[in-house]
């Protein structure tokens, strides 16, 4: 990855859970960078380089984004739509990271071209090893043109 710092969006609006992510995503050193925001419409502007984001050299594109579902003022499958719509954003590999396991939800998020679906496990021991994992095959395995 040329030595670039990695940098991962999260879009949790849940701030026990994005605490959590940001957390063990630091402990195992997946990322160099953790941008977290807390509703749809932020993660759009962050994403565009709208308003406070627009300079990328304190706010660059990030290598992945963590997206959760149910989010404040844009709902995440909205946020999906509009990455993998855009010409600029869609190469951007976004796992839809959720407490939702429904069937139609799932649909949805591969019907938009969500790179992966993950279900939020309840036990902490779990949920740990599952960023941890989710991380490293993303950021470190996983091969991409950067």
């Amino acid at each position: 990855m040329n030595g670039e710092p990695l940098t991962i969006l999260l879009v949790e609006d849940n701030r026990d859970h994005a605490e959590l992510v940001m957390r063990t995503m630091e402990d195992f050193q997946v990322a160099n960078s953790i941008i977290h925001v807390e509703d749809g419409e932020v993660a759009l502007n962050y994403l565009y380089g709208r308003d406070i984001y627009a300079d990328r050299t304190i706010f660059p594109v990030p290598h992945l984004i963590l997206l959760d579902l149910r989010l404040p003022k844009v709902d995440g499958l909205d946020v999906l739509r509009d990455i993998k719509g855009d010409e600029t954003l869609r190469s951007l590999p976004v796992v839809i990271l959720t407490t939702s396991d429904a069937e139609r939800d799932m649909a949805m998020a591969y019907e938009y071209h969500a790179n992966s679906y993950v279900t939020k496990p309840v036990n902490f021991d779990d949920f740990s090893k599952l960023l941890k994992d989710l991380g490293f095959y993303w950021l470190a395995w996983n091969r991409h043109p950067w």
